[in-house]
């Protein structure tokens, strides 16, 4: 009797811990993403009508901080202080992780639209939507997050958070060139030369008056409004060789677009963090010329909350005027947020079977999970904007980041358990 007494309160004790870990487990996947909302709905709150803090302009100029300044200074500090030469070798699986990512993800985006059959000319922007995810500011955002829980599984707030940050920033590079290379081609204008065909004629200069119309009125009526005269071609300028080829490969590659700050920082970071002179230099605790890092590292720590505030804030317009209609919006957040992630995964265990990852490092394998689990990039809506769809890649944006909240923190759990 005694026996089976101590048997079944084994049993019991054992349930009682395993619901407590599994508790304690949502706990901390969920507590990450309830920060990031109280902090969005902040900025939605600034920039609402009734507090008006945040408008559109201040959101402009609030993006173009954290993009060209806070950013940068991030991943040049965090990415500096933990690189070396041996980690860049031991790294390699994480641009290649982007990569696969992007090539499944499309595929999965190519089979729902095929079955969903977006509005024309809107399938390529369908694949585009489920394939890009966002890699840069959402996943630093979580690690930030999940880092100053101090209950969070990978160890102590320093470690965790400057291991997370330089494994997401060590693949921004990649990210960013798929982004203006694929993505800008993959969001090019349809042969009529708008997403808008029932906008594209040019009103007349005339409009079209009763009876019959003589020669001269229809002609004048054939005059757009905006017209344009033959300007003279200007002289030719006498370029080198070298010159001309430099400026076609400048144009044809896209550098400008790719040769952004936050990539100019990752290859700085790269290459001054991988020669000892410049990382005693630079990035020890007492190197001569630790305090730029250190104000970079005082820069960077306020990002999170500036791009924070400003993704609350542009949610406040809504989804806008949209042209995708419910049901192919409905298969780009399903297909984002649901049949992206465990393909992921997927990808990740096999790699890690496979002796791809290095042993034993945890935050590793979940800064390449979440890579798969991210939301639509928020910078493929800028190039979406270039590209003249931005109302309905504002609509996207507005309705996955929505159900990302709900979507990661299932994921996140599942990821935990997985790994711990």
């Amino acid at each position: 009797m005694d026996r089976t007494e101590r048997l079944l309160m084994a049993v019991l004790s054992e349930t009682q811990a395993g619901a407590e870990s599994m508790l304690g487990t949502i706990r901390i996947a969920v507590l990450p993403i309830a920060k990031v909302f109280t902090m969005c709905f902040l900025g939605f709150l600034m920039a609402s009508k009734y507090v008006n803090i945040l408008p559109t302009s201040g959101r402009k100029l609030l993006n173009g901080l954290v993009f060209s300044l806070l950013l940068p200074c991030l991943i040049f500090s965090q990415l500096g202080q933990a690189i070396t030469l041996q980690k860049m070798i031991q790294w390699w699986f994480i641009p290649m992780n982007i990569v696969l990512a992007t090539i499944s993800g499309s595929i999965i985006g190519f089979i729902v639209a095929s079955i969903v059959r977006p509005p024309y000319p809107f399938f390529k922007f369908t694949i585009v939507q489920i394939g890009i995810g966002n890699i840069g500011n959402v996943p630093l955002v979580l690690i930030a997050a999940l880092c100053r829980d101090k209950n969070n599984p990978f160890g102590d707030f320093d470690k965790c958070s400057t291991d997370g940050t330089a494994y997401i920033s060590f693949g921004q590079w990649v990210g960013a060139i798929v982004l203006y290379t694929y993505v800008f081609n993959m969001l090019a204008p349809p042969p009529e030369g708008t997403f808008y065909i029932e906008d594209a004629d040019l009103p007349v200069r005339n409009p079209l008056k009763e009876g019959a119309p003589n020669e001269k009125d229809t002609a004048s009526e054939k005059i757009p409004l905006l017209t344009q005269e033959a300007q003279p071609d200007p002289a030719p300028v006498k370029k080198g060789k070298i010159r001309e080829i430099l400026d076609f490969l400048y144009e044809k590659l896209k550098l400008k677009q790719i040769i952004q700050p936050p990539i100019v920082a990752s290859i700085l970071a790269l290459g001054l963090g991988v020669i000892p002179f410049f990382k005693r230099l630079l990035f020890t605790a007492d190197a001569p010329l630790f305090f730029l890092t250190d104000s970079c590292i005082i820069l960077g720590e306020a990002m999170i909350p500036c791009i924070l505030l400003a993704l609350g804030g542009n949610l406040v317009d809504g989804p806008g005027s949209s042209k995708l209609g419910l049901r192919t919006t409905a298969a780009i957040i399903f297909g984002r947020l649901v049949l992206v992630p465990p393909t992921g995964l997927g990808i990740v265990m096999l790699a890690d079977k496979l002796g791809f990852l290095p042993a034993g490092d945890k935050m590793f394998r979940f800064v390449l999970l979440l890579q798969h689990t991210m939301p639509t990039s928020v910078l493929s809506g800028a190039v979406a904007n270039l590209r003249g769809c931005g109302r309905e890649a504002a609509a996207v944006l507005f309705w996955v980041h929505i159900f990302a909240i709900l979507s990661m923190a299932g994921w996140i759990t599942l990821y935990l358990n997985l790994l711990f």
